[in-house]
């Protein structure tokens, strides 16, 4: 069995394909073919609240090539869910519905809820009895689950992300939000709690730490890390720490939201599964 996955995110956009291996009662996973467009739907549409007409026709020519993949994998079913960017557009359900009715693309633009309980079924396997606050900074959302164990017992989505666009005094509300809500939730749940993070941002981090034999960074080093990058500008970024031009300008506002929940939380370290929606 083929299976195919689509990922519309506001700052790109990713296809992965993967093949189903049944071997007895073991089930696993190979990776076909992997795609991620820089294609950056929340510049549009947390400015003038719309995807523009150039990023319109490229999104639809970027959703006729998944889709002819799909196809040329012979794909026995795929998932393409949309997230904050689109689900704030005003065109968003009417480019959705034309990418249905000529590329036969079905897209489902899904909320803040449902965005973090997909991301809830990627962590799981990486919880234990511990406490977690599972961080997922996307480019205009950022979702928050508590867990006790693998028991989520709360969740919340803000809309902070990498590529919106706040002024200082609505960051400094929305972080003051969290806080607020962080307070009220993590009561229900005992000190000492362990973050997990998840996003290309904080993947990106974790490489850049070189972690080698550890699958976490610590508070202290991501603090650094985020102090480290911000001392090299937009060309530097992409030259020297080899990052890709809409990763160099986003990852340092996304550092600051991880690094800024587990302050709120407590966290002294965060996990990095390197897994996604």
């Amino acid at each position: 069995m083929k299976l195919a996955a689509i990922d519309i995110g506001s700052n790109a956009i990713r296809l992965q394909i993967i093949r189903v291996i049944k071997e007895n009662d073991l089930v696993s996973f190979k990776k076909l073919e992997y795609l991620r467009f820089p294609l950056r739907l929340g510049k549009d549409v947390f400015k003038d609240g719309a995807i523009g007409d150039l990023t319109k026709d490229k999104f639809e020519k970027l959703m006729r090539t998944f889709k002819l993949l799909i196809d040329l994998y012979e794909v026995d079913a795929y998932s393409a869910v949309a997230t904050s960017a689109m689900r704030e557009a005003k065109n968003g359900k009417a480019i959705a519905a034309m990418v249905a009715t000529y590329f036969d693309l079905k897209i489902d633009i899904i909320s803040g809820k449902a965005e973090a309980e997909m991301l809830s079924k990627a962590i799981v396997p990486y919880l234990d009895e511990k406490n977690y606050i599972h961080i997922d900074v996307g480019g205009g959302s950022t979702e928050l689950n508590l867990y006790k164990g693998k028991t989520k017992i709360n969740s919340q989505s803000f809309k902070l992300g990498s590529v919106r666009n706040l002024n200082v005094t609505k960051r400094k509300e929305i972080f003051k939000s969290m806080e607020t809500w962080l307070k009220q939730k993590k009561n229900n749940i005992a000190a000492p709690i362990i973050a997990i993070g998840t996003g290309g941002n904080i993947n990106k981090l974790f490489k850049l730490s070189r972690q080698k034999y550890n699958d976490s960074i610590s508070f202290t080093e991501l603090n650094a890390l985020r102090v480290y990058i911000n001392e090299f500008d937009y060309e530097k970024r992409i030259n020297i720490l080899k990052m890709n031009p809409d990763r160099a300008d986003v990852i340092v506002p996304a550092a600051q939201i991880y690094s800024e929940v587990m302050r709120m939380a407590g966290a002294d370290s965060i996990i990095v599964p390197g897994v996604g929606l």
